[in-house]
């Protein structure tokens, strides 16, 4: 980790990461577990940040990650007095990859996955004054779980793993009855609440109050106001039962594929919508998965939209709530994918697809019985986790064919989940039957639609690389699908691509694109931000006029 471009443990040393870490279900009092533990492995001890992992914490030492061997944190924490007779809950925003906590000696929860959550009442466990929290983690680096692109050694489309603790650890009080969870539902004028694990109460929104029966509430809304990236209105509200109060939020915004102009279009709001994207992987140069601060979530969508684009394709990864909640405020569209699980084949999923070279029997591509159902179990909890964003507008199941099995099943399965959003089942090849868009990734031929009679989703193309050396985590290594040595001929050719390749396909039906990709990741640097964001390979002022022309066209071929 020291050919990071950041040394991370210095650039966050003093940074605080101490945001409401559930911006969708908040309550007044938390109490925030991040800061400073103490890390053991591998014979060392050494005080660490939370939530920040060792591998870029501890790259000033000459210390090799060694992978399937345990990590342990441990700090002691003691409750504020108002907390006295109330139940004690214990989040873990996301912990890579299998995690046992201790509190006081005795076990209070495992996990096994790399980027969900999870939690624990830990009331019984406590007793008065300072209590002890322990967090046990071995990244093995599991193919058999959803595992992105971690890789023992990096380079290319291979990234530095990421162990530990990477998101928010927290503790927060609540009466013996209480709101477990939240569903929200909506349509074009109402809003649908479910109120988990209670039965009565009331939602109030605008001072007006709706009971709450069986823990359900419906909201009528008059002269509602649509959400979409250019008009991102959010209708605020909180949820009482009994002694509990969360606050919340909802947006009204429908999603459809309709047919005009002779094509089938992805519509927002009743409209056809072009979803002018990028692929963002969530990399970051200081704290790999995990931002120096979560400010800077904000600070890319806004680059991004600066820019003129409204989608980012979330890769191989899920965030912490923070960046949907960014999303669903300042207008960012977000095409999530399901973090890939089971494993990668050089030849077979990326070399010979590129050439057409496509099977078309996916029950072949991924034979591993638990990888399958880790698989779907992550779908599940992906959809549960975050289907209450309304940013997010479009599921991307299986990318590449990496771990794909079945996907026409997977397909039913997620719309069963959620029938709201759009669904790529098959991101760039071994497309099969069930799917919303028929999805091509082109990087090294010229752009064109595909043949079937569904909204056409460019969902990767270009990925060229325009180094920046002095914000380069490595200078003996570029990465990248074209390769430029100045500035000015990459924007210029930047904007032929997009101006006589994705332009002209507008009318041919192409709804969304997304260019690879918002940022530099490690050797990989065909981002239009450098690794460290501290320098832009295209302007607003260069490239506004063309994300312009690109909405433009969809009005003039659709209207």
């Amino acid at each position: 980790m020291k050919k990071l471009y950041t040394p991370a443990g210095e650039a966050l040393s003093g940074i605080p990461w101490n945001v409401y870490p559930r911006p969708q279900m908040r309550r007044e009092d938390w109490l925030c577990l991040n800061g400073k533990w103490d890390f053991s492995f591998a014979g060392v001890k050494k005080e660490i940040r939370v939530p920040f992992c060792p591998e870029c914490l501890l790259s000033g030492l000459d210390l090799k990650m060694e992978y399937g061997r345990e990590m342990v944190y441990s700090r002691r924490f003691s409750l504020p007095e108002e907390w006295s007779g109330k139940r004690i809950l214990l989040h873990f925003g996301a912990v890579s990859r299998k995690t046992v906590v201790r509190i006081n000696g005795m076990e209070a929860v495992s996990h096994e996955e790399n980027y969900l959550p999870f939690s624990a009442d830990i009331t019984g466990l406590l007793h008065a004054g300072d209590n002890e929290i322990s967090v046990t983690v071995v990244n093995d680096l599991s193919h058999r779980h959803p595992w992105g692109k971690q890789k023992k050694k990096r380079g290319g489309m291979w990234y530095t793993p990421v162990s530990g603790i990477w998101q928010t650890v927290w503790l927060e009080p609540v009466p013996a009855r209480y709101v477990r969870a939240l569903e929200i539902r909506t349509g074009p004028d109402y809003a649908e609440i479910t109120a988990g694990g209670v039965e009565s109460g009331f939602v109030e929104l605008d001072s007006v109050r709706y009971p709450l029966s069986g823990g359900k509430a419906r909201i009528k809304v008059a002269e509602p106001v649509r959400w979409s990236p250019e008009n991102p209105y959010l209708y605020r509200f909180s949820v009482t039962a009994g002694e509990d109060r969360v606050e919340s939020y909802f947006a009204l915004r429908t999603l459809s594929i309709d047919r005009t102009g002779g094509k089938p279009r992805l519509c927002l709001n009743g409209k056809p919508y072009f979803f002018h994207g990028l692929l963002d992987q969530g990399y970051w140069s200081d704290g790999l998965y995990t931002p120096a601060a979560p400010s800077c979530y904000e600070e890319d969508i806004l680059a991004m939209k600066a820019l003129g684009f409204n989608t980012l394709r979330k890769h191989i990864k899920i965030e912490p709530e923070q960046f949907y909640y960014d999303c669903d405020r300042l207008g960012m569209v977000v095409f999530q994918d399901m973090v890939n699980c089971g494993e990668y084949h050089y030849l077979r999923d990326t070399v010979l697809p590129t050439f057409g070279m496509q099977s078309r029997k996916d029950s072949r591509l991924n034979r591993n019985p638990e990888a399958r159902k880790n698989f779907l179990n992550a779908m599940d909890a992906t959809v549960r986790l975050l289907q209450n964003h309304p940013c997010i507008c479009l599921w991307t199941i299986f990318n590449e064919g990496w771990g794909q099995f079945h996907a026409d099943e997977a397909y039913l399965r997620l719309k069963a989940l959620d029938g709201t959003r759009f669904i790529d089942s098959t991101s760039g090849w071994f497309a099969q039957e069930k799917s919303d868009v028929e999805s091509l990734h082109i990087y090294f031929s010229t752009l064109r639609t595909g043949k079937q009679d569904r909204p056409q989703f460019l969902s990767e193309f270009g990925g060229w690389s325009m180094k920046i050396p002095e914000h380069s985590c490595n200078q003996d290594r570029t990465y990248g699908y074209k390769k430029y040595e100045d500035r000015e001929s990459f924007v210029r050719d930047l904007k032929a691509l997009y101006l006589e390749q994705v332009l002209p396909l507008i009318p041919q039906g192409l709804c969304a694109a997304v260019y690879t990709q918002v940022s530099d990741v490690e050797d990989e640097t065909n981002g239009l931000l450098t690794f460290d964001r501290k320098a832009a390979k295209v302007t607003p002022e260069e490239f506004r006029g063309v994300s312009g022309q690109l909405l433009r066209a969809l009005r003039s071929g659709t209207e």
